[in-house]
């Protein structure tokens, strides 16, 4: 039952963080649109700038679709900016005036010139302070790094209500935990950055990888490296939502999608769907260790 005067919660689908074909993509974001209980998704090529030209054809297509479907669409930006032309690509992102930026690489701020955008995960925001110098330049919303616990979010939440600043969190799927300008995928195959085939579109979920004794311990995907287990906070929520937190990020997985958000959506009514969630997606291992400020790969007692 909604509570009178408070707002509602906002579940955002994050941007695809892996090399789906173009197709893959298409009708996985128009599904997404149709079916899901999203009220925000970020679409663009966060990863790799050599994947951005193969879904560019679809990309105006899959933003008509969510809009048409009453979604808000924000457009994401690399997390890491190497070059001229990837500096370029981003200046052209920011130029593009009729949907919000997620900025994910300081590059795009001046370009954006102070107009409204989003923060994402891959800028480090730790403090008030930092917090409050990207409200001033524009950031109306700020999706914390994952590693950041609760302790602190709930701290950021108050500094960013001061500065009418939103925060968001991740609550599900692979966590992104760092950026390399090498890539992983064309190192194991042998090849370089420069001629990698596009290796990483063979691993639809990112390529895991396990410890000598054979345990999962961290994925792969191009030059990001990811945590082997999936993040859930769906027991959360709520703790979350009274801290003032209220924009929920879903990661999208090669999974059914829509069965997530739906269980999620749920999660942020106040229903316990953990259970659910390991029966739709059995051969997962969750976890939630960052948020209490242990190991992130650890799943803590409820």
């Amino acid at each position: 039952m909604a509570v009178k005067g408070k707002k509602a919660a906002k579940l955002t689908l994050g941007p695809v963080l892996f090399n789906w074909a173009p197709e893959k993509w298409r009708d996985f974001h128009f599904r997404m649109a149709d079916e899901a209980p999203v009220d925000i998704v970020y679409i663009g090529e966060v990863v790799c700038s050599k994947r951005q030209p193969f879904f560019a054809g679809v990309l105006p297509d899959v933003v008509e679709r969510l809009k048409k479907a009453g979604k808000s669409v924000v457009l994401s930006s690399l997390a890491m900016v190497m070059n001229g032309r990837e500096a370029k690509s981003v200046r052209e992102l920011a130029a593009n005036e009729d949907l919000p930026v997620e900025v994910n690489d300081v590059s795009a701020l001046a370009a954006l010139d102070g107009r409204g955008h989003v923060i994402g995960p891959y800028i480090n925001v730790y403090n008030e302070d930092t917090l409050a110098h990207l409200a001033a330049g524009g950031a109306r919303r700020l999706c914390l790094a994952p590693e950041i616990p609760f302790a602190a979010a709930k701290i950021l939440a108050a500094a960013g209500k001061k500065c009418k600043m939103d925060i968001e969190i991740q609550v599900f799927g692979r966590m992104p935990l760092a950026l390399s300008a090498r890539c992983y995928h064309a190192r194991l195959h042998k090849l370089s950055k420069d001629s990698c085939q596009f290796v990483c579109a063979n691993d639809p979920d990112g390529l895991s990888l396990k410890t000598l004794d054979d345990l999962g311990f961290l994925a792969v995907n191009g030059i990001m490296t990811m945590s082997d287990t999936y993040l859930d906070l769906s027991e959360k929520m709520p703790e979350m939502e009274t801290a003032g937190i209220r924009h929920f990020r879903l990661s999208p997985q090669d999974c059914d999608m829509v069965k997530v958000a739906g269980l999620y959506r749920r999660a942020a009514n106040g229903d316990s769907v953990a259970g659910e969630l390991k029966e739709l997606l059995p051969a997962v291992r969750f976890s939630d260790g960052y948020y209490a400020g242990a190991a992130g790969y650890k799943r803590l007692p409820a």
